[in-house]
């Protein structure tokens, strides 16, 4: 993503230990916000190449994590871009990462999934099916905001619990990655939406 800044991690094990021990707590969770995920890099290209799906419309970036996805939406053209994650520290990262390029995105620290879909335009998530209890309470949330009439894009590098049936792939891209992240060096991606 040539056309975004980022300030990233190089390794997660190390970051973890650090945040953990500056903070002085042994239950933070690992700093998923310190890196850009594989359905997130390919959600940003996706929308970058692509900013008619986003232009002057109301963005929804869940699980934003570092911002990636919310930070291309916002450099397409977005109205306005929200970007929400459970993690507090992901404001410091979204913050930061708005700020080195230069554009304007909203960070809200909350769970939505408990409540029915916010009303916006459009709707990204990259990288929410990395395992069965996420899997499980954001597919019924996503379905409610395509059900609203909310435009539902997905980017997901065929994660085990990634549903099989109901979605349409819109593009394929290969991401490089690494193999301390994701145990390979290049990486399928698909962009997805409700059929």
């Amino acid at each position: 993503m040539p056309e975004l800044l980022l300030h990233l991690a190089d390794g997660m094990e190390a970051l973890w230990e650090d945040v953990q021990r500056e903070l002085d707590t042994g239950d933070l969770p690992p700093p998923f916000w310190a890196f850009a995920w594989l359905g997130g890099q390919a959600l940003a290209r996706y929308v970058i190449d692509r900013p008619q799906e986003v232009r002057e419309l109301s963005v929804l970036d869940l699980a934003t994590g570092s911002g990636l996805v919310a930070l291309a939406a916002a450099r397409a053209g977005a109205a306005s871009v929200r970007a929400v994650d459970v993690d507090p520290l992901c404001r410091v990262a979204v913050d930061l990462n708005a700020e080195a390029n230069g554009l304007r995105v909203d960070f809200e620290q909350a769970d939505l999934l408990d409540a029915a879909p916010p009303e916006v335009d459009v709707l990204l998530a990259g990288d929410v099916f990395y395992d069965a209890e996420m899997s499980a309470r954001v597919l019924p949330w996503l379905q409610a905001a395509h059900a609203q009439g909310t435009r539902v894009l997905l980017g997901d590098p065929v994660r085990h619990y990634l549903p099989q049936t109901g979605l349409v792939v819109l593009a394929e891209h290969d991401v490089p990655t690494t193999r301390d992240l994701e145990g390979v060096e290049l990486k399928r991606v698909r962009i997805l939406t409700f059929g």
